[in-house]
C-alpha cells in the first residue's frame, strides 16, 4: 500500500509542477482548511535591508506591506510566506523573490512546490437490506443476502478497506481498493458474519485517515415450536406452566394466555407476556377446571410467531372391573389412566389405604398401565381394591372387585371336566363303530320293512356240502359230462305284487333248466324258509 501511495504522489507531483525537478528545492504539502509556511530558503543575513515577494506558477501572490493586507496570504519580516485556511486553490510553485532596498532587480531565492491534501471527507458506509434498531445497531436475517459499499471524498486520491471485528474471523479485512465505492456481498449470511463492520478511507497523500463502523447482527428465530408444560408447584395448592421456546436470537416474548374457559367457574386470567427463553407461571389449582384451554404464543423480532396449547383434563382411569383369582396362586390386575392434562399421579388402594410394594404386593408402573400383583392369594385378599387417579383439577378412582376361589370348590368343575370328556369319548367311538358296519345296519332295516308279500331268491351253495342234503333235496339228473352240479337253493320272500307270483315260478323252472345245462355244478331245491 505504501508503493502504490508514493508512486500515486510522485504522479500527482509531476502533472502539477511547472518548472523542472532539479529546479524545485522543497515540496510542501498541507492539508486543506490547515495553515502553513513556506520558508524563504536562501534569504540575506540581514533581512531588514531587502524586500520580499511571493509569486505562486510565475504570478505574485503577496509582497511585504501592502496597502490592503490579505488574511488569507502574509509576508514576515523574515520573509517568509504564511498561507491561511488551505484551499485547493493554493496549490502550486511558489517562489521567494528579494530586492535590496532602492533597487530595481529581483533575485529568486527559493522555489517551493506546495501541494494540497484534502479529506478524506464524507465517508459513509450502507449495509442492506438490514433493519435499524432504536439503539442504531442493523440486523439482518439468517439466510439473506447482504450486500456492503463504502465511499469518501479524497484529494488527489485515497485508499477504502472493509474490516470486521468478530470473534470468528482471524483475518479482520474484506475488501480493499482505491475506487469508490467500494463494494462487496456476503450470500447466505450466517451468525458468525455478525460484528462491527469499519469502513477506512485513506488519504494517499497526507496518509490521514477517516472511518465509520456500524455493528451487524444477524437475527433468527426458533426453528422449532414453542414447548408447552407443567409441573407441581412448590405449594401443594399450585400447578406450573412452563414455556419454552429455545434457539432463536435474540431471545422471544412469550405470553401465555387463556383461550377458552370452562362452561361454570372463574377464569384463569393467565394473560403474562415476558421475553424470555422461558416463561413460568404458577396457577391456584382451584380455578383450573376440566375443559380450559391455555396458550402460549412466541413472538420474534424477525416476524416469526408461533404457538402451542393444552385442554386441562380430569384424570379417568380404565380397566376391568372385576378379577378372578385361585386360593394359592399370583393374581395381577390393572388400570390404565391416559386422558389427564397435568398428567394424573395413580396408585392403587384397599380400603382407604396406599398399597405399596411389598412381600405380598408388586406395584409396577408401565406408563400408561398401573399393575398390582398379588402374591399367594388368601381368601383374606378378596375385596375391592382401587386404582386412583389424582392431578390438580381433582381426583378420580376405578373400583376392581377381586373373587377368591378356593381349591375345595373347584372339585366339582373338575369332576365336570372329566365327565366331559369320558361322554365325548364314548361319542367317538359309538360313532366310529357305527360307521365301519353301516352295510350291515343298513341292509337289517331294509329286510325290516318289507311286507308279507313274497319273491323268489336265488342263491348259490358250494357243491362241497351236497352230501349234507342229499336225502333232504331231490337229486337231479346226472350230466353226462360228469362233472358236479350247484345246488340252488329257492327262497320265497314276501312281495306285495301278487301277480308277479306266477311269473317268478316261471322264472325259477326256467333257471332250474339253465343250471342242469351248466355242467360242473348242479342244482338242488330247497325250501324257501
Amino acid at each position: 500500500m505504501m508503493i502504490t501511495s508514493a508512486v500515486v504522489l510522485y504522479l500527482l507531483l509531476l502533472s502539477h509542477q511547472t518548472v523542472s525537478e532539479e529546479q524545485v528545492q522543497q515540496f510542501v504539502i498541507g492539508e486543506k482548511g490547515n495553515n502553513t509556511t513556506l520558508h524563504c530558503l536562501d534569504h540575506p543575513v540581514n533581512a531588514s535591508s531587502v524586500l520580499y515577494q511571493w509569486k505562486k506558477d510565475g504570478a505574485v501572490v503577496a509582497t511585504q506591506n501592502p496597502p490592503n493586507p490579505s488574511v488569507h496570504l502574509s509576508i514576515s519580516e523574515n520573509g517568509f510566506l504564511r498561507i491561511s485556511g488551505l484551499q485547493l486553490i493554493d496549490e502550486g510553485l511558489y517562489e521567494c523573490e528579494s530586492q535590496a532596498k532602492g533597487g530595481r532587480s529581483w533575485q529568486t531565492l527559493s522555489k517551493i512546490q506546495l501541494t494540497i491534501a484534502a479529506g478524506p471527507t464524507g465517508v459513509s458506509l450502507d449495509i442492506s437490506p438490514a433493519t435499524f434498531l432504536n439503539n442504531g445497531t442493523l440486523f439482518v436475517h439468517k439466510g439473506s443476502n447482504v450486500n456492503f459499499s463504502c465511499s469518501s471524498e479524497s484529494n488527489p486520491s485515497q485508499n477504502l478497506t472493509w474490516t470486521v471485528d468478530n470473534l470468528a474471523s482471524d483475518n479482520p479485512e474484506r475488501e480493499f481498493g482505491s475506487k469508490s465505492p467500494l463494494a462487496f456481498s456476503i450470500t447466505n449470511i450466517q451468525p458468525l458474519d455478525q460484528g462491527t463492520y469499519t469502513c477506512t478511507s485513506q488519504n494517499t497523500l497526507s496518509r490521514r485517515t477517516a472511518n465509520k463502523t456500524q455493528e451487524l447482527l444477524v437475527y433468527y428465530a426458533p426453528e422449532r415450536h414453542p414447548e408447552c408444560s407443567w409441573e407441581l408447584g412448590d405449594k401443594p395448592s399450585d400447578v406450573l406452566f412452563i414455556c419454552s421456546w429455545f434457539g432463536g436470537y435474540p431471545v422471544p416474548t412469550l405470553t401465555w394466555q387463556e383461550v377458552e374457559g370452562a362452561a361454570e367457574g372463574p377464569t384463569i386470567n393467565l394473560t403474562t407476556s415476558q421475553q424470555t427463553e422461558e416463561l413460568n407461571v404458577s396457577v391456584n389449582r382451584s380455578i383450573l377446571h376440566d375443559g380450559d384451554k391455555v396458550k402460549c404464543t412466541g413472538h420474534h423480532v424477525t416476524g416469526v410467531e408461533k404457538s402451542c396449547s393444552f385442554t386441562l383434563k380430569i384424570p379417568y382411569p380404565t380397566g376391568q372391573p372385576l378379577a378372578t383369582a385361585l386360593e394359592g396362586t399370583n393374581i395381577t390386575i390393572s388400570c390404565t389412566e391416559t386422558s389427564s392434562l397435568p398428567p394424573a399421579k395413580t396408585v392403587w388402594k384397599k380400603n382407604d389405604d396406599l398399597i405399596e410394594n411389598t412381600s405380598k404386593y408388586i406395584v409396577q408402573e408401565n406408563r400408561p398401565a398401573l399393575t398390582l400383583t398379588i402374591v399367594n392369594v388368601t381368601k383374606a385378599d378378596e375385596g375391592v381394591y382401587y386404582c386412583y387417579s389424582e392431578n390438580p383439577l381433582g381426583a378420580r378412582e376405578l373400583e376392581v372387585y377381586l373373587n377368591v376361589k378356593t381349591s375345595a370348590g373347584n372339585g366339582g368343575a373338575i369332576v365336570g371336566i372329566f365327565v366331559s370328556v369320558l361322554v365325548m369319548m364314548i361319542g367317538i367311538v359309538v360313532g366310529v363303530t357305527v360307521y365301519t358296519k353301516r352295510d350291515r345296519i343298513c341292509i337289517g332295516l331294509r329286510f325290516s320293512q318289507l311286507d308279507d308279500d313274497r319273491v323268489d331268491v336265488l342263491s348259490l351253495v358250494d357243491s362241497d356240502e351236497e352230501e349234507i342234503f342229499h336225502e333232504a333235496v331231490p337229486r337231479l339228473p346226472p350230466v353226462t359230462n360228469g362233472h358236479a352240479t350247484t345246488l340252488v337253493e329257492i327262497h320265497r320272500i314276501p312281495s306285495c305284487d301278487h301277480e308277479d307270483i306266477a311269473d317268478s315260478t316261471e322264472q325259477s323252472d326256467q333257471t332250474r333248466a339253465n343250471l342242469t345245462e351248466a355242467g360242473p355244478q348242479r342244482a338242488e331245491l330247497q325250501p324257501a324258509v
